[in-house]
């Protein structure tokens, strides 16, 4: 495999990629799949980071649609993730990687607090920081916490892994002739309303140079050859 073309790298999790096949919860399967896909771009010396979803246990804006208060609700959300985050963490350490929870709400007991400096630091030292808890406020979504997170940690890339291998112009499971895009910018992105990442996470990371890759996390070993410039991805840039 050519040389990694980053050094730090954020992947955004979803939580319903937890899910594998089941309508809700976790599927073990998947999950030591996902963390087998980043055990091996550590060993690239990658430095990794991860800002995972909650949605395969409880969605706040799901609940909020259906009559509860939207804080609420996404606090709850919130609470979902740090769930997650620890599933991910017992997963990847079993698999020799060490690591570190980072919640943006603080519960000592279960993980550190987000601290940015301290974040750094573990990523330096070869650990795989799992950021939990979004960015511990409610209203912004998973995404626009990877967005934040990427940037505020100086990484070079951001990573959205999804069920298809880039960015297409319909969904390509209900449109068999849907447009693939290798290459989009993100003005292009919320122009065209394309589902990608919310708006939040497109804008900050173009008012940041932060560049995206989509791409398939149901590809085997897509992730570490997506950051050494192969397999089938669509970047967003400018």
């Amino acid at each position: 495999m050519p040389s990694p073309q980053y050094n730090r790298a954020l992947i955004k999790v979803s939580g319903e990629a937890l899910m594998g096949d089941k309508a809700f919860g976790h599927d073990l399967a998947t999950i030591e799949r996902i963390c087998g896909e980043i055990a091996e771009v550590t060993r690239l010396g990658i430095e990794v980071c991860l800002v995972v979803g909650g949605g395969n246990i409880f969605r706040g804006v799901q609940a909020a649609a259906q009559g509860m208060e939207r804080a609420s609700a996404d606090y709850m959300g919130m609470l979902a993730t740090v769930m997650n985050a620890i599933a991910l963490q017992n997963c990847l350490e079993r698999q020799g990687v060490e690591t570190r929870v980072l919640s943006a709400i603080q519960m000592m007991e279960v993980c550190e607090p987000y601290i940015r400096r301290r974040a750094i630091q573990h990523m330096q030292r070869g650990r795989v920081v799992i950021c939990a808890a979004g960015t511990g406020n409610p209203f912004f979504t998973t995404d626009t916490a990877a967005a934040l997170r990427a940037v505020e940690m100086n990484c070079d890339v951001m990573l959205k892994g999804t069920q298809v291998d880039g960015v297409y112009d319909a969904d390509p499971k209900k449109v068999p002739n849907a447009k693939r895009f290798d290459t989009l910018t993100y003005h292009d992105v919320l122009a065209k309303d394309l589902k990608v990442m919310d708006a939040a996470a497109i804008s900050l990371s173009r008012e940041n140079n932060l560049p995206i890759l989509v791409f398939s996390m149901q590809t085997p070993g897509q992730f570490a050859k997506v950051l050494c410039g192969e397999g089938t991805f669509t970047i967003i840039k400018d």
